[in-house]
């Protein structure tokens, strides 16, 4: 029997393309030093499906930009805000470099904290915002790049900023984490126009074998900040063949399945993200996390 109240579910085929092909002539080549960038795909199929020409994207933690830049490609209005400064400046590059590809939509990129969002973006954007795209962060779980040389292999580029700001949530460990996120979470919905939709792309991972069901306590945090889940979907990340998928996996994933089927756990290697894709309600609902706005008096 189906469970009726479990959201509807689709697949979205994004990887058929490589990563590096679909960042390719679009993202500057210090782009990827990042270490958690969202696959472009991912972000033009949710602007695609969800926003109309004209419409404004939030991305509420933008790193390289790549919200910003698949929504400006489809004549849509970016926004994004970013913690390190680092990355602020190479996504407004990225911007840039639309902009000189002939895109002539606006975008544009601000430096801040997005649990302080009403400190950063402007107020005239609340209520506007058609639709929020956005993952969070992954710290140290995530697999960077390879070097190879006389000592071996080491990984490189997979960790954020400096390791010792505590303000960076990749830094702050996992259930700080997910509280930082609803704080995030209830700070953005205030920007969304009634009906519209946040769409948070991300994974489980391994912490000494044993999987961290994140996609479902970021399902909670979403609840928690007045948001309603209407679909739970697949982005793939390996490409789909005639009879089979075809992984994409990086270098550490696969020795890291390697080495845990050798110590005799059968784990596989990770070929899609979870999308959660939640709106905003037609009618504020106050919650304890999610205060509504204070009402003003008509003129």
């Amino acid at each position: 029997m189906t469970d009726t109240h479990l959201p509807p579910l689709s697949v979205w085929a994004t990887a058929q393309a490589a990563p590096v092909t679909q960042r390719k002539g679009r993202y500057l080549r210090e782009s990827t030093a990042h270490p958690a960038k969202m696959l472009p795909a991912i972000a033009a199929h949710a602007i695609a499906h969800y926003t109309q020409p004209g419409d404004t994207v939030l991305d509420p933690m933008c790193g390289i930009g790549t919200t910003l830049v698949e929504a400006l490609h489809q004549q849509r209005r970016g926004i994004g805000v970013e913690y390190e400064h680092q990355w602020a400046q190479i996504a407004q590059h990225n911007l840039d470099r639309a902009h000189r590809t002939g895109t002539h939509t606006p975008g544009r990129v601000l430096r801040g904290d997005a649990r302080q969002l009403d400190s950063v973006l402007p107020s005239e954007l609340r209520g506007t915002v058609a639709l929020v795209v956005t993952s969070p962060p992954y710290g140290p779980s995530t697999h960077g790049r390879v070097t190879t040389g006389d000592a071996g292999v080491h990984k490189r580029l997979h960790r954020y900023g400096n390791t010792l700001d505590r303000g960076n949530l990749a830094n702050i460990g996992h259930h700080r984490l997910l509280s930082g996120f609803t704080r995030i979470l209830t700070a953005t919905a205030p920007y969304l126009r009634p009906g519209g939709h946040v769409v948070i792309t991300l994974r489980p991972w391994r912490e000494n074998a044993e999987l961290i069901d994140l996609p479902s306590q970021i399902q909670a945090c979403g609840t928690h900040a007045g948001l309603t889940l209407t679909e739970r979907c697949v982005a793939l990340l390996g490409r789909v063949a005639d009879d089979k998928l075809v992984a994409r996996g990086s270098f550490f994933q696969r020795d890291f399945v390697r080495k845990q089927r050798n110590a005799g756990l059968p784990l596989h290697l990770i070929t899609h993200e979870d999308v959660l894709i939640f709106h905003k309600p037609s009618t504020e609902v106050t919650t304890d996390c999610a205060p509504a706005p204070p009402q003003v008096d008509a003129p």
